[in-house]
């Protein structure tokens, strides 16, 4: 693989000299990251991944037992040696960013921040968005958080020469994951259970908004393809499918994934949901209740080779098979399922007031 600078010093290496990159992965074995781990372990890169220990090793990575979030164990742990490349999947306020560049100034020659498509202004004003387009989200202080990382580290850059990329997922998913927003994010069967029961499936709106889902496999090729690419520095990247799909297409291909051909979809106003469930506002009014296309073409001048080849319906079906496969994997969260059978009812409620108070009750 190119690198096309170098720290200085005696020790400096010929300009576009080809070397073995050594990475670094601050996480890796999360929903992204492990996908762009085993993506680097079949590409035969030198990667070594710093996390807790608390997840199965992945095979072919070094793995390095630290908690980042400790300076002085990750210190201690990490040494003095230097990375061609450190990717942090889990910095999520400036505090972290600085600590970031505490640790590793002077030791890394690319900065790979993990940004958030979500961090793009809301509401849209235009709903092709580009790498320029403003970062502004009123609605969710996650979004804000990460607006501020880039920020601070726009300054590093700017000021210091700190060598940056910033790159900006957005819905990406996995096998163990089903991309639904009224589903449980730590037991994501819940929605398949209440397919498969019968019970009805809240759609935030009309479902009619535009939307792209991201398979990790893909997303890892694309950022792959940045590491080791000077010209990569300074700039911001989003990665993303170019498959485009409304949220009823989306849920249809979860219900045909999970085998379930009569199902219940119930539409209701993001703005109701919010008011019911205040813990979904940023996620619903900051994100996905937008229609927003990411204009791919600048990941793929950068990274010629990439492109998104997972359609949604066939990365659904491998997660459907993962969870089919063992039925310890197949556990539901209750106390979500309460919740959206609650709001339906208050949804219900108001539909029979409103026919009554309109005569038609």
């Amino acid at each position: 693989m190119l690198f096309p600078y170098a720290f200085g010093g005696k020790s400096q290496r010929p300009y576009y000299a080809r070397v073995i990159m050594r990475i670094l992965f601050i996480g890796g074995t999360g929903i992204i990251s492990t996908a762009c781990t085993q993506l680097a372990v079949a590409r035969g890169l030198d990667l070594t991944l710093l996390n807790r220990g608390q997840r199965t090793p992945i095979a072919g990575a070094k793995q390095i037992v630290a908690d980042i979030n400790q300076p002085l164990e990750a210190r201690h742990a990490l040494g003095d040696q230097p990375w061609d490349a450190v990717v942090d999947f889990i910095s999520f306020t400036p505090a972290d960013i600085e600590a970031r560049l505490a640790l590793f100034r002077g030791k890394v020659r690319q900065y790979v921040f993990i940004s958030s498509a979500s961090a793009y202004q809301k509401p849209v004003t235009h709903y092709l968005v580009t790498e320029s387009t403003p970062l502004a989200n009123p609605y969710w202080e996650y979004s804000r958080n990460k607006i501020a990382c880039e920020e601070r580290l726009v300054r590093a850059f700017r000021e210091e020469a700190f060598p940056i990329t910033i790159v900006r997922p957005s819905s990406t998913y996995g096998e163990t994951v089903i991309p639904l927003l009224m589903n449980s994010w730590s037991l994501p069967y819940t929605a398949i259970d209440r397919l498969r029961r019968g019970a009805p499936i809240i759609i935030p709106g009309d479902g009619m908004s535009l939307w792209t889902l991201t398979h990790n496999s893909d997303f890892a090729k694309g950022l792959l393809g940045l590491l080791g690419h000077s010209a990569a520095i300074g700039h911001p990247f989003h990665i993303t499918s170019d498959e485009v799909l409304n949220w009823n297409q989306i849920h249809e291909a979860v219900a045909e994934a999970a085998g379930v051909t009569k199902h219940m979809f119930i539409h209701i106003a993001s703005d109701f949901i919010a008011a019911c469930l205040p813990e979904l506002e940023g996620e619903l009014q900051g994100d996905r209740s937008n229609s927003i296309v990411c204009d791919n073409s600048k990941i793929k001048r950068f990274v010629p080779d990439f492109v998104a080849t997972m359609r949604f319906r066939d990365g659904i079906k491998q997660s459907l098979a993962w969870y089919d496969a063992d039925s310890a994997r197949r556990v539901v969260d209750h106390a979500a399922n309460a919740k959206y059978d609650k709001l339906i009812a208050a949804y219900e409620s108001g539909q029979m007031a409103a026919r009554k108070a309109f005569g038609r009750g």
